[in-house]
């Protein structure tokens, strides 16, 4: 089965729009409290924008009052929420191109529960690795 990409399709996105309505915030509150155009902000939230500036993410931060490990989550998040990733495998295994090549063109075709599985044999085998 084929899923169309949720609303919103980022990590970081997902999250602060999260936040956003667990505090009763509107796009259009944040935004401006942060110095953006809320079509900025609505942007991030869709994936529609690269992950923001650590600075924009900071400010974020500063906005939601958020500590320790929920201010280290959203930084997690950033790092993983770039809709628009580019993968040089030059100089690694033909399997790492092969792979690489093979996900971009199979990964509409995938179901959540298939995204998930990959990702977490994915997380599982490269922390073994270290």
């Amino acid at each position: 089965m084929v899923c169309a990409p949720a609303s919103p399709i980022t990590p970081l996105g997902a999250r602060i729009r999260q936040m956003r309505e667990e505090r009763s915030i509107s796009l259009k509150e944040m935004a401006a409290a942060l110095n953006v155009s809320s079509a900025y902000l609505s942007a991030l939230e869709h994936g529609k924008r690269g992950k923001p500036t650590g600075f924009l993410l900071h400010r974020m931060i500063a906005f939601f009052n958020v500590i320790w490990d929920e201010a280290e989550d959203l930084q997690r998040l950033a790092e993983i929420s770039d809709p628009k990733i580019t993968i040089d495998t030059g100089g690694l295994l033909p399997e790492a191109t092969e792979l690489t090549n093979r996900l971009a063109v199979g990964i509409g075709k995938l179901d959540v529960e298939d995204l998930r599985a990959l990702r977490d044999d994915l997380v599982r085998r490269t922390a073994r690795k270290r």
